[in-house]
């Protein structure tokens, strides 16, 4: 039998001198931690890319480079543009290029022309509603500022040349940037050369990669980042599945890839989506994976260039698959190479079980980066830090005991082992989990079913003991007599003290998702949080007639900030399972029929609660003056999610 994933491990010539040694490519991410004051690379940037050069990747990209601040001055990115500070730029890219080098790894910079309606100040190509505040406007570009901007692109790719980078990517006619909004009719009422016929709305695109060619030559690649389908049927409103199209039909999308190949592109790499339906441009775990391959296979009988694709590429077997049958050319992994920057090695060493799976969250990524915090991983708290927040082994090796098998407690005896300690992992419970269990129950979250089992693998190969079904009282602990002893012990639901509330047709959320209980016909989802947003829409999906309750004026509003595609994807599979979502409605009472909620009497079957979770009571206060060093971590020290949970496991365990 031959090596199932060879298809993936073969070269690819991407241009006339640009061949990469595989067909898996890091994504283009903007993580503000990669670059220093200036725009160059900085420590943690340098770190980063190498791991993942390392870690097997033949072609990295960089997010994307800005040259638009003459044009475009409001947003942050562009003071980090690499024109800024050419040298302090250069001196970083000839020393990372020197460290890819030695895997065997080539890096292909983004350049863009410029967010567009995406970020508010910026210049579209007509007046057009901004995404985040549609009642203003972009003003329009002028031909002269549009010349402006591909001459900055221009230069900025000959100063990228001589910086050593083989070839750019256009930075894109995806996610509805500026580029993007030029090609498309909705967006672009223009009546000069660069509006009207499609050949005019790509006369920008035709425009940059002759000058870039002029500019560096003929055989510095140059590729397109091209979404082939907008899912959008208006502004800020996404198309579930693709109907009443007003952005761009996979046929013209097609069409422009024909032309993209004609006016001098190298390659493309293929996706979907844009701001306006979020959870095509980033899609969350509720996806399909490889849900791109069929579109851009057409892409591919279209042209003869190399098809890179991306979006939901992280299932191997797919891949592998696809790249035999001719439908795409290779692989770009944006949020997995965040969460594995091994993953291509695991894949060599025949090793797929320990790539550590991206779960498709959002949350430590683009969601983190939207709400100014620090962008990284949910599931890997080293990503975007490798260089700070890196391991380093124990200078002396402790008995260590973690007392609870959710994902804090796992990864705490993860990352403690890693480091040398001898460790012991105690679960009340009768396997390991957590809150995995019950958000692995909903048959569109099984990421979180292969985080767990990732977890339990790494703690066998690392030869942690793990002991099920232990129950641990403080007396217990002080009798093992461990040095340093880690509190994971979790949360539980909240049960709102309603009259009513002990009826036997009330059950928790867990309760409901791990023992799937006969609910009947009609269920009430009381708590219009993630957690009870994504419980309802499972149960619609079941068939059953549901109604969503929530005590404040909106729903996905409460806990931590929900990230956009999640929150924009959810909204429209409650509305496709016909859920009767109510807003400022408190629960007040469960009656024998139903529920009274916000003065309205709700008939019901079965109620659910999913009004939150509290933690559980500590053991630390009955540990003091033991001798062993004591911590608290994951839902048990505050409630959180996925990404508190790790952030705090591997930051304790860091330390020990």
């Amino acid at each position: 039998m031959s090596f199932p994933y060879e298809p993936l491990l073969q070269p690819l010539q991407l241009s006339k001198k640009l061949t990469i040694k595989n067909r898996y490519c890091v994504g283009p991410l903007t993580l503000p931690s990669l670059h220093g004051p200036h725009g160059e690379f900085s420590p943690d940037g340098l770190a980063y890319f190498e791991e993942r050069a390392k870690g097997g990747f033949g072609l990295i990209y960089t997010g994307a480079f800005h040259p638009d601040v003459l044009v475009d001055p409001v947003h942050p990115l562009d003071s980090k543009q690499p024109m800024k500070a050419p040298k302090a730029f250069k001196r970083s890219a000839v020393e990372l290029l020197e460290r890819l080098d030695a895997y065997g790894a080539k890096m292909i910079p983004q350049v863009s022309m410029g967010y567009g309606r995406n970020a508010v100040g910026c210049y579209g190509p007509s007046e057009i509603p901004y995404y985040h505040d549609p009642s203003i406007k972009t003003p329009a570009l002028t031909k002269d500022q549009i010349k402006r901007k591909i001459d900055q692109m221009i230069d900025t790719a000959a100063f990228l040349k001589s910086c050593g980078f083989p070839g750019i990517e256009v930075h894109a006619m995806h996610w509805g940037y500026l580029l993007d909004q030029f090609a498309m009719t909705f967006m672009n009422h223009r009546t000069d050369k660069y509006g009207g016929e499609l050949e005019n709305r790509l006369r920008c695109a035709r425009e940059i990669v002759e000058g870039v060619k002029a500019a560096c030559g003929s055989d510095f690649a140059v590729s397109m980042r091209l979404a082939l389908k907008a899912y959008i049927k208006d502004y800020n409103a996404p198309s579930l599945h693709g109907e009443e199209e007003v952005g761009r039909t996979l046929e013209e999308g097609i069409e422009m890839a024909r032309r993209l190949e004609a006016y001098g592109y190298d390659f493309l790499s293929v996706d979907f989506g844009q701001y306006d339906s979020f959870y095509y441009a980033a899609p969350p775990c509720y996806t399909r994976k490889g849900e791109i391959i069929d579109l851009a296979a057409e892409a591919k009988k279209a042209v003869n260039i190399p098809i890179l694709c991306g979006g939901r590429m992280n299932a191997p077997d797919l891949a592998a698959q696809a790249v035999a049958e001719g439908k795409i050319d290779g692989v770009v992994l944006g949020r997995p190479s965040l969460a594995d920057p091994a993953y291509v090695q695991k894949l060599e060493m025949g090793t797929p079980e320990d790539i550590r799976p991206c779960i498709g969250c959002n949350q430590g990524c683009i969601g983190a980066l939207k709400i100014g915090r620090r962008a990284g991983c949910a599931v890997n708290a080293q990503a975007g830090r490798e260089e700070t927040f890196g391991l380093s082994a124990a200078p002396k090796a402790k008995e260590v005991l973690v007392v609870g098998g959710g994902v804090a407690g796992m990864e705490a005896a993860r990352v403690a082992a890693l480091r040398g300690h001898k460790v012991t992992l105690c679960e009340g419970g009768s396997e390991l989990g957590g809150s995995l269990l019950p958000a692995g129950a909903h048959d569109f979250k099984e990421d979180m079913n292969l985080l767990n089992t990732w977890y339990q693998g790494q703690l066998s190969k690392l030869e942690v003991t793990v002991e099920v079904n232990t129950r641990l009282d403080a007396e217990a602990i002080k009798a093992r007599k461990p040095q340093a002893v880690v509190l994971a012990l979790g949360a539980e639901p909240v049960i709102p003290k309603v009259p009513g509330v002990d009826s036997p047709k009330v059950v928790d959320c867990v309760t409901a998702l791990m023992e799937k209980p006969d609910l009947g016909r009609n269920v009430v989802v009381v708590g219009g949080g993630l957690v009870g947003c994504e419980t309802a829409v499972g149960y619609a999906r079941e068939g059953k007639t549901v109604t969503l309750v929530e005590a404040l004026p909106r729903i996905l509003s409460a806990g931590i900030p929900v990230p956009e595609s999640h929150d924009q994807m959810l909204r429209d599979l409650l509305a496709e399972g016909k859920v009767t979502v109510k807003t400022s409605c408190p629960l007040e009472a469960v009656t024998d029929t139903g529920i009274v909620a916000g003065g309205e009497t709700i008939p019901a079957d079965s109620v659910v609660l999913a009004v939150g979770f509290w933690p559980r009571a500590s053991l630390a206060g009955e540990l003091y003056g033991c001798g062993m060093e004591i911590y608290q971590v994951g839902d048990g020290a505050r409630v959180g999610s996925v990404m508190t949970a790790v952030a705090d496991g591997y930051t304790v365990g860091r330390k020990i």
